[in-house]
């Protein structure tokens, strides 16, 4: 059985390949052979995914952000849909992703309409409140649509979709992160070192907004807190070469590292970040952490004024309950002398800290039971089934 899965960016790439790897134990149990052929990145690839197109850097948010992307996106686009044409699969599986899957989906509904459709990770238009169209086509074209939060759930059952909250798959992924005595341990952090983890970017256009107002406010903590050492866990480590540099002309002291995003995670006391994924990860490693985001000042504007966009968070830990349990500071808000203030507040205030960890306990009930990925493996190999 062949199974197509699209998806792109970082975090696609992540949860791509959590759930291959879920595909292949349900696979065995059920004693289907698979044959997985991907837009994905270096993890599909490890795990087991035959890579048609390297998506991991191909990604932005915002409307001037995107248009350098404009090129690559639709040149993987059109190479996938050339593959399906030519070898049709027995089943499609969309990963969020939304340009590029929006026409990968219609054209399996107008082309290929008796091969299956899951979207699992659905974008996130349950947030947006800003037009029903990419609604409408999104549950035009898919068959079963794998949800990861439960509003999501609701927002797309309501819109006429065939849902199934499935959870949040990072549950799984969090499992088997390394306590904080042991990831301290392995790292070589002293007892009395603060060690507050920067994630500034895993898209290029981050690098240009967030990393300097994110370096300068480390180099305010630094000066604040001579006991802080800052760790910074890459993303690609296409990124290294701009931010040794950066991490050299503030003056920080800092360690770069590849591969031990978990162990740093593990062992913070804090962090600084860019809104997404990283968010719910150090949530679920009880991290208290300042959400900060900055897109181009027009992208800003047109969001705000014309297309009205009603976001009532940025950060998934706050979308998950609806409510501000770490701190956002989005746009204009975003400047060093106020992540300076919140961070000092979160690593100095113990009351503060307790009800981020109070909070973060709501959250995660929110976010389903472990097995996650072999919930959605099983619902996905269901339909392989039904479409025999």
């Amino acid at each position: 059985m062949r199974i197509f899965i699209s998806t792109g960016e970082v975090s696609g790439d992540l949860q791509g390949s959590l759930l291959i790897a879920a595909l292949q134990r349900q696979a065995v149990a059920t004693g289907i052979e698979l044959e997985i052929v991907a837009l994905g990145g270096d993890k599909m690839a490890a795990a087991g995914a035959k890579i048609l197109g390297n998506t991991s850097g191909i990604g932005s948010m915002g409307i001037l952000e995107s248009l350098p992307y404009v090129l690559p996106t639709l040149r993987v686009q059109r190479q996938a849909i050339a593959y399906l044409k030519q070898h049709p699969p027995d089943l499609v599986v969309l990963i969020d992703y939304m340009g590029p899957n929006l026409g990968i989906g219609s054209y399996m509904q107008k082309h290929l309409p008796n091969v299956p459709v899951a979207y699992y990770i659905a974008p996130q238009e349950w947030v947006w409140s800003m037009s029903l169209q990419n609604t409408s086509r999104i549950v035009g074209f898919t068959d079963k649509l794998l949800a990861i939060f439960p509003e999501e759930a609701r927002y797309f059952s309501r819109n006429g979709a065939n849902v199934t909250w499935v959870g949040h798959p990072l549950i799984d992924r969090m499992q088997d992160a390394p306590n904080r005595e042991i990831a301290r341990a392995t790292l070589g952090i002293d007892a009395e070192q603060i060690a507050i983890a920067l994630l500034p970017a895993s898209r290029s256009q981050e690098l240009k907004y967030l990393l300097p107002v994110i370096f300068q406010a480390a180099q305010n903590i630094q000066s604040k807190l001579p006991t802080a050492h800052f760790w910074i866990p890459l993303s690609l480590e296409v990124y290294r070469k701009p931010i040794e540099e950066a991490v050299k002309s503030y003056g920080l002291r800092a360690t770069i590292l590849s591969g031990k995003q978990k162990e740093v995670f593990a062992a913070a006391d804090f962090a600084i970040t860019k809104s997404g994924t990283v968010n719910l990860e150090l949530a679920l490693l009880n991290v208290p952490q300042v959400v900060v985001y900055r897109l181009h000042p027009v992208t800003a504007w047109i969001a705000r004024t014309i297309l009205r966009g009603s976001i009532p968070f940025a950060s998934p830990p706050n979308l998950v309950v609806m409510k501000p349990i770490v701190p956002e500071l989005l746009q204009e808000q975003a400047t060093p002398e106020n992540i300076t203030q919140a961070a000092m507040e979160l690593l100095l205030n113990p009351q503060k800290r307790e009800q981020t960890l109070a909070d973060y306990q709501q959250m995660r009930q929110c976010l389903g039971e472990l097995g996650v990925c072999d919930r959605a493996a099983q619902e996905i190999l269901q339909m392989l089934g039904s479409a025999e």
